[in-house]
């Protein structure tokens, strides 16, 4: 049996006397495209942050590839191939999108024994590679929002994820926009990259998963395809507010 490149079992985050997480278990495949859907509240993101260590969970398990990982700090997970980008850009809004990016290259460099003098270089090409090779130059705080979650995505990516978390990277966009970081995402995961998406656009969901987990006070509810999912009463009655 091949093991998953995450599995998180029975995993429990309390917030003082209010359960956020209660006994979640869920497994991702290296390669898959997992879509995780819920209404606000529901735990999402703090699952996100219990596998990316930016929380601690209080029990449960959560293993990268067959590696415990929940007393790891965030620094050591990335080191391990998990990224994240937000719903909320945060760049150097001073620097250029080219040095945003050589920030986090230098710092694979340390890690990876690699030259420093490549950072710019692979900058350069991620750059290319999310369609912002011509702003390469251009002060952050310039971008446009979908420029924003662009850089976010080449960021994420300077750190060689093998497991992408993808946080609601498309709130507030066109419906061509939303188009274009799925494009983005689509061609990430075809290039290696396991992707996690939270996200509340169905129209994304359906499009880019290959499987989809609905969250609903903390615990999962439904899973399958995304048609499974959406045909789910509980989920229509949790996520899509169905009264039938």
């Amino acid at each position: 049996m091949t093991v998953p490149l995450l599995r998180i079992e029975g995993v429990v985050k309390r917030f003082g006397g209010f359960a956020a997480l209660s006994e979640v278990s869920l497994g991702v495949a290296a390669g898959e495209r997992l879509g995780l859907i819920g209404p606000n509240g529901s735990g999402k993101t703090t699952l996100m942050s219990c596998i990316t260590g930016t929380l601690r969970n209080d029990s449960g398990s959560i293993r990268l590839r067959d590696q415990e990982i929940c007393r790891l700090p965030a620094h050591r997970r990335s080191y391990l191939g998990i990224a994240r980008t937000f719903q909320i850009p945060r760049p150097f809004r001073s620097m250029t999108l080219l040095e945003n990016l050589v920030v986090p290259l230098q710092y694979v460099a340390q890690r990876s024994g690699k030259r420093m003098a490549e950072a710019e270089a692979r900058a350069h090409a991620l750059l290319g590679r999310v369609g912002l090779a011509s702003k390469a130059q251009t002060v952050s705080g310039l971008l446009t929002q979908v420029e924003l979650r662009k850089m976010e995505l080449a960021r994420a990516m300077a750190a060689e994820p093998k497991l992408l978390i993808s946080d609601e990277a498309m709130a507030g966009l066109s419906g061509s926009e939303v188009d274009e970081i799925i494009d983005l995402l689509l061609a990430l995961n075809e290039g290696g990259v396991t992707i996690i998406m939270i996200e509340h656009i169905m129209q994304a969901v359906m499009r880019f998963s290959q499987r989809v987990a609905c969250l609903a006070a903390g615990q999962i509810i439904c899973q399958g395809t995304p048609y499974e999912v959406m045909q789910d009463p509980y989920v229509q009655r949790a996520y899509l507010g169905s009264t039938s």
